[in-house]
């Protein structure tokens, strides 16, 4: 892990979204570190994991953290508010969407949800990046129905 990805915007947010999760503070202790270390799965640990599973509470934990983290990062680049909607079922089958006022800016189908990670910080920022990106140029395309627009004003 090199420390400038540590640095980086969207790894900050997800470390805060983890953090802030953590109601009884079990995980003040942990360095930001091994607070993301659970994303990381690396492709023999992939394997390892059955194709057919439930996904536990901490996994649903951190897909939601994931995309709050990139729903914060939209909010903060286009300043008005981003929520993200996460809905799995027991089988970890579901979608996620992102939306900033009436605009839906991320719609993701999600599958396999207890095999959920990234074989790299590196990667998990990427990823997000590209989201993040997508998510922004959609904005500009619409920004009335992002609640940028004149009705307001």
């Amino acid at each position: 892990m090199t420390p400038s990805i540590l640095e980086s915007a969207f790894i900050r947010e997800l470390v805060r979204q983890i953090r802030a999760r953590d109601r009884f503070g079990t995980q003040d202790a942990l360095s930001d570190e091994a607070l993301l270390a659970p994303y990381i799965v690396t492709p023999e640990a992939r394997r390892a994991i059955p194709i057919v599973g439930d996904p536990d509470e901490e996994t649903v934990a951190r897909v939601e953290a994931f995309y709050q983290a990139i729903a914060a990062l939209i909010e903060s680049e286009c300043g008005q508010m981003a929520t993200a909607l996460v809905h799995l079922s027991h089988e970890g089958f579901g979608r996620v969407l992102i939306t900033v006022g009436k605009l839906v800016v991320l719609d993701r189908t999600l599958r396999d949800v207890h095999r959920f990670g990234f074989e790299s910080l590196e990667k998990m920022k990427t990823e997000s990046d590209k989201l993040l990106a997508v998510a922004l140029e959609i904005i500009s395309q619409y920004p009335k129905a992002a609640g940028l627009g004149s009705e307001r004003e």
